[in-house]
């Protein structure tokens, strides 16, 4: 008997030490449990594992590799098409082109916020505003689009064009913040209602402004720019000591902020729009496509729509849009959004109706033995500015930056209440290996080392005094524009008979084929260029988001 009680009581001893285990073991691996530390995190501050949201109006569009520039016919012979292989990040893209409507929500914006009438912000409004004279024709009547085209709601939905490269690039900056601001709002932090009833020219919102110095977000207004918890009482600690709240502003850790509206770069506008999804086959694209969508011709081929237009182009001499009836593509200029049946990836207009800017300056040759990741031509790194007083520097109506564009046209780009910027120095690219300076637009094609003038057996000093002249590309300067006495502006139109191409820093890429092009430009990988500050009749644009987080969120399995 007493042999079976001491076995009874070793029996419940283990299970009472079985149970204090499983039980300790469970808080150890608690969800709010650090794997570096064990240490409890607020699972409100890590956001761990929180997924990017796709912005308004964007499209998923899971990355990949492709073949870029590989084009089916090549009868201009210009030679900047080379295939090369390229792979793409995912990203986030424009479902359909920026429309009207959305370009005079960005004006009334402008208008309200920096009123035209008062000389300080005449040039914002103005520079901003699309160039409606594009429509106009030596011997053409298209007065009606003149007057008609951006404002009359019958082309809301069509897309905006008279829009230079560097007006799409100030949109989608102002989207950005437009957007974040709103989703800042939903969620307490921002005062309800102040993104239409507090915003002024000196108290606005800068996604950058408020994740670097949020106290000086709308002017520094506390009553806007709300604490996390403002809503409830401060705990009270140890001998009634307030605690003060930490982390109360939004950061990018609160998974909240999206990243930056932005136009596509040229890689990733091709690879969207041939969309080469639908014709893969296991592991392998299935033939190449000559349009964004599959077939070797432009008219669809299925039963219920046999013999419809798949995009808007000119067709022929004298003939943009067919003979009027069921052949007819629908358009004779540009065409509302979505009248196309939409790519493979979901995306509207990816050939045809207007061709779009895209973010890469133009050089012929794709250069894939520098980089073949995410490849782009343009970029100029800068970093926040800091002031005397240690903290970043936020633009003013004083300092708030103006460029004189080659035509003249004066926009502004820095707005107050954003962060100023300037060039990134030595103390970020000292002994870089990937970077050495903030300008890499004609890195190893248009600066001095791939020049046929750069002299290799000489000091750097005397690399230095080469003449201006002797530049790779020896293109027009529009840019000596300068003011008389009087405050007029004298242009200065380079008549050089000398110059031998187009090519310059200032010529952008933009793709696609439009209402005006033949069927040849709709093969995505044909490219084009035109220079930023000017803007046609038949080019607009669409913004991108990059992907964070996880290349997609669909489980991968085999199709067997």
């Amino acid at each position: 008997m007493k042999v079976n009680k001491i076995i009874a009581l070793r029996l419940m001893l283990s299970v009472t030490m079985i149970i204090g285990f499983a039980s300790c073991s469970k808080k150890s691996s608690s969800k709010n449990s650090s794997r570096a530390t064990g240490w409890n995190v607020d699972s409100k501050k890590a956001s761990s594992g929180k997924k990017q949201v796709a912005g308004p109006g964007l499209i998923f569009v899971e990355g990949g590799t492709f073949t870029m520039g590989k084009v089916q016919d090549d009868v201009m012979h210009d030679w900047n098409n080379t295939p090369t292989q390229q792979h793409v990040q995912s990203f986030y893209m424009d479902e359909t082109e920026v429309t009207n409507f959305m370009y005079l929500e960005y004006l009334d914006w402008l208008k309200n916020v920096f009123p035209p009438s008062e000389a300080n912000y005449r040039y914002i409004y103005e520079g901003a505003s699309p160039d409606t004279l594009v429509w106009r024709n030596r011997l053409g009547y298209n007065e009606t689009m003149t007057n008609n085209y951006l404002r009359h709601p019958a082309y809301a939905d069509y897309p905006v064009v008279g829009v230079n490269w560097i007006q799409a690039q100030e949109f989608s900056q102002w989207r950005t913040d437009r957007v974040n601001e709103a989703i800042l709002e939903k969620n307490g932090y921002l005062k309800k209602g102040a993104k239409t009833n507090d915003v002024s020219a000196e108290s606005s919102f800068s996604t950058e402004t408020y994740l670097k110095a949020p106290t000086m977000t709308y002017g520094g207004d506390e009553e806007i720019v709300l604490k996390a918890g403002a809503r409830k009482s401060p705990k009270a600690g140890k001998a009634g000591k307030v605690i003060e709240q930490k982390n109360v502003y939004a950061q990018r850790s609160s998974g909240l902020i999206l990243p930056e509206y932005r136009l596509p770069t040229e890689a990733e506008w091709e690879y969207a729009a041939a969309a080469d999804v639908g014709q893969r086959e296991y592991n392998i694209y299935k033939g190449q496509k000559k349009y964004p969508w599959s077939g070797s011709y432009t008219r669809s081929g299925k039963r219920q729509s046999k013999g419809d237009q798949l995009a808007n182009f000119k067709q022929g001499n004298g003939d943009y849009g067919g003979i009027a009836g069921w052949s007819d593509d629908g358009a004779d200029i540009t065409n509302a959004v979505k009248k196309y049946p939409a790519n493979d990836f979901g995306l509207y207009d990816m050939a045809g109706n207007v061709a779009e800017w895209v973010a890469d300056v133009y050089r012929p040759i794709i250069d894939n033995e520098a980089n073949d990741f995410n490849y782009f031509r343009g970029n100029r790194y800068t970093k926040n500015k800091i002031g005397a007083d240690g903290k970043v520097e936020i633009v003013t109506l004083e300092t708030m930056k103006k460029d004189t564009l080659s035509n003249g046209k004066i926009i502004v780009r820095s707005f107050p209440g954003q962060i100023a910027q300037v060039p990134v120095d030595e103390n970020e690219t000292y002994l870089r290996q990937n970077f050495d300076k903030s300008n890499n637009i004609n890195y190893r094609d248009g600066d001095k080392q791939s020049s046929k003038y750069y002299d290799f057996g000489s000091s750097e000093s005397d690399t230095e005094k080469q003449k201006a002249s002797a530049r790779m590309y020896n293109s027009p300067v529009h840019d000596n524009i300068s003011t008389d006495s009087l405050g007029q502006m004298v242009r200065k139109y380079d008549r050089s008979s000398k110059r031998t191409t187009l090519i310059d820093d200032k010529v952008r890429v933009y793709k696609g084929g439009s209402w005006r092009d033949r069927a040849y430009w709709l093969d995505p990988a044909q490219r084009r260029y035109f220079p930023q500050d000017m803007a046609t009749d038949y080019i607009g644009f669409r913004c991108a988001m990059s992907r964070v987080g996880p290349k997609s969120d669909k489980r991968k399995s085999a199709r067997n």
